[in-house]
């Protein structure tokens, strides 16, 4: 298959592909193919259809201390999400085209291009999550997974939407030191992450997690280990 370049991002047909996939991505390319959306959530889209459609790039890299992912940090001032880490994503604009086809693969390296900078035409998508469902937001997420093939740089664009652009390394995404179960004021848990002075939990962490979990990264940690919300390092 040909591999996904910026030129296909402004009018062919996206296609994922795995042609020369570092070696160390086959366990998650093999979770991609595998996993069902029970597995990844118990947040699904709703059957009447309702909920606005969106995407997220989930993007690896390969930094100094092996596979990193990119992540962003949402502005305190947004109405929602404020001050969260995130993976880059968005929305799916009407130009983006099918929700169903290749519409959450152009939505995802579009809004990743706006938040974080990034150049496309350096990444290599390589596989779609099924989709899930965020009740606070109403948003439907496809998460869309691909390989920095080609590292251009990043950082914030526009500031009134992210306060910073970071990476971390998987090894420290699987250190049980930096794992613990975040408690939001409702009550509910979930995964958390602590690592690059940032708290990630929520829908990210949840994603984080159970690649981790099905790609056989992950290392035993203590899941009674609690954190708030308001954590800081």
């Amino acid at each position: 298959m040909a591999m996904t370049r910026a030129s296909d991002t402004q009018g062919g047909p996206l296609t994922p592909s795995k042609e020369g996939l570092p070696a160390w991505l086959d366990p998650v390319v093999h979770a991609v193919q595998t996993v069902s959306p029970r597995q990844l959530s118990r947040f699904l889209p709703p059957e009447d259809g309702a909920g606005r459609q969106s995407a997220v790039l989930i993007l690896f890299g390969e930094g100094e201390r092996g596979p990193e992912l990119l992540l962003m940090e949402r502005a305190s001032s947004l109405r929602s999400h404020a001050g969260q880490p995130s993976f880059p994503g968005g929305a799916l604009d009407p130009e983006d085209g099918d929700p169903r086809g290749d519409g959450p693969l152009r939505a995802a390296l579009r809004e990743a291009e706006e938040e974080t900078g990034l150049d496309p035409s350096g990444v290599q998508l390589f596989g779609v999550l099924p989709r899930l469902y965020i009740p606070v937001s109403g948003f439907v997420v496809t998460p869309v997974l691909g390989w920095w093939r080609e590292p251009s740089p990043v950082g914030v664009v526009d500031p009134n939407e992210t306060a910073r652009v970071f990476t971390v390394p998987v090894v420290d995404l699987t250190d049980p030191a930096n794992r613990a179960t975040a408690v939001h004021p409702s009550g509910h848990r979930g995964p958390a992450f602590l690592v690059e002075s940032a708290l990630v939990w929520g829908f990210t962490a949840g994603i984080i997690d159970r690649l981790l979990h099905f790609a056989g990264w992950e290392r035993p940690w203590d899941r009674e280990k609690q954190v708030p919300l308001d954590w800081r390092a």
